[in-house]
């Protein structure tokens, strides 16, 4: 039996994929989160054997959330399941220790056989997935600028993106505001941009913040 933990910040989406998973003799969801920062606690628990996570959710998101859960439970797969194509985020998130990308369009079949690889200890890729990892290793400087950031700069751009302070920020991801700057500069630096209104326009301009 693999046991599931569900995170996403709408009810309805969770109750479907309860109900839908329910179906699979194989696969029992065993908990649900509403973020980022409970599904820390689904991890800490040990009640599950999958996260099923979407990546845009309040409070504490959920790039936020895979890195920390990767960092305590380096061995629990991450499965995520987002509203955003393979294209915006699927190559980077993969990089930072998920086990698998896909987009909600999907069909619920590819949940299944994605839930099922994981839990045997493999990455799900599927075929978008793949070619945008083949397109890839074509060279590096056709990646997207964003890609190119590390674990810490994406999460500080995404932040500053969507609107945070710096201070709210350091409190958040327990680091001081002068760290916090300096990962701004930095991505400012690598995105070639000079305001927290440019990140934010180039964020929307690539989907990665709605």
């Amino acid at each position: 039996m693999i046991k599931v933990g569900i995170v996403d910040d709408h009810a309805i989406v969770r109750s479907g994929l309860r109900q839908f998973l329910g179906e699979h003799v194989d696969i029992k969801v065993t908990g649900e989160a509403n973020n980022g920062r409970e599904a820390l606690e689904l991890a800490r628990n040990g009640e599950v054997d999958v996260l099923l996570m979407d990546i845009s959710m309040p409070d504490h998101s959920g790039v936020d959330a895979l890195q920390a859960i990767k960092a305590r439970f380096p061995d629990l797969p991450v499965l995520i399941l987002s509203g955003f194509p393979e294209s915006q985020y699927a190559t980077t998130l993969l990089r930072y220790g998920a086990s698998g990308y896909l987009n909600k369009e999907c069909a619920p079949e590819d949940i299944v056989n994605a839930i099922r690889t994981v839990a045997r200890g493999r990455r799900y890729i599927s075929p978008a997935v793949a070619e945008l990892l083949a397109d890839n290793a074509a060279g590096e400087g056709e990646r997207p600028a964003h890609e190119l950031l590390s674990e810490r700069e994406l999460q500080v751009f995404l932040r500053l993106a969507q609107g945070e302070t710096i201070g709210n920020m350091a409190e958040a991801m327990f680091l001081s505001v002068k760290t916090v700057s300096t990962y701004r500069t930095r991505v400012l630096e690598k995105l070639k941009l000079t305001s927290n209104s440019d990140l934010t326009y180039y964020a929307l301009k690539n989907g990665l913040i709605q």
